[in-house]
């Protein structure tokens, strides 16, 4: 895998709760630069990252429901359609772990879905966040199961705020779940080359990072 190869499965990240505006365009700036494929910002930083990408083909992504996943359907949707309408192209959902763990797994498809539906008259992408630091090896298999049945694009890791972040392992049972059907994202924890290229080996087809330039800069000529 070359540089541009790799580069263009990075969703390149800042998701800090006190991110400034400089922060921000610097993102873009390192975005558009090594040709990642996205940056991933808070929802009130779509505005700003849309109009610092808008002569690039880097693409904006954001979070919906974040970091818990315990908003009401009702929230996500709406959320979902703001960032839309104001220029994100992608979203990472957190799906709603409670519920999951409660098994009310009826809701959960539905909570997936209603985001999934708004998503799609614009055309965007959408990845569920099933968080696996909470979950058994059958309850990740049960997530993918449950995006998959809800159109979902990919299915994600982490949010980065969890216990732990990506896991080989865990990328390597979601794979065996839904590989070739649905992408799978690893985020959390993925500081560098080597990193990175074990989630990829494992069956991740995208990388969410906040290091994504270490990442690529790790990559030999």
């Amino acid at each position: 895998m070359n540089k541009a190869e790799l580069a263009n499965l990075i969703d390149h990240t800042n998701l800090h709760p006190h991110d400034t505006e400089e922060d921000i365009v610097k993102l873009c700036e390192e975005a558009i630069e090594h040709e990642f494929k996205s940056v991933c910002v808070t929802p009130y930083r779509v505005p700003l990252a849309m109009e610092e990408l808008k002569n690039s083909k880097v693409m904006v992504d954001t979070v919906i429901g974040f970091p818990l996943g315990s908003s009401p359907t009702i929230s996500k949707t709406n959320e979902a359609r703001w960032v839309l309408e104001n220029g994100a192209d992608e979203i990472d959902m957190v799906m709603n772990i409670a519920a999951f763990k409660d098994k009310d797994y009826e809701f959960v498809e539905n909570d997936i879905k209603s985001v999934v539906d708004v998503s799609k008259k614009f055309d965007a992408i959408t990845k569920v966040i099933i968080e696996t630091c909470y979950l058994n090896d059958s309850e990740i298999r049960k997530a993918c199961d449950i995006a998959e049945k809800a159109n979902a694009d990919f299915v994600k890791t982490s949010t980065g705020f969890g216990d732990s972040g990506a896991k080989v392992e865990d990328i390597k049972i979601m794979d065996a779940e839904i590989g070739g059907k649905l992408g799978i994202k690893a985020s959390g924890g993925i500081k560098n080359f080597q990193q990175a290229k074990s989630m990829i080996e494992a069956g991740a087809t995208r990388i969410g990072a906040s290091s994504g330039v270490k990442i690529v800069s790790g990559v030999k000529n």
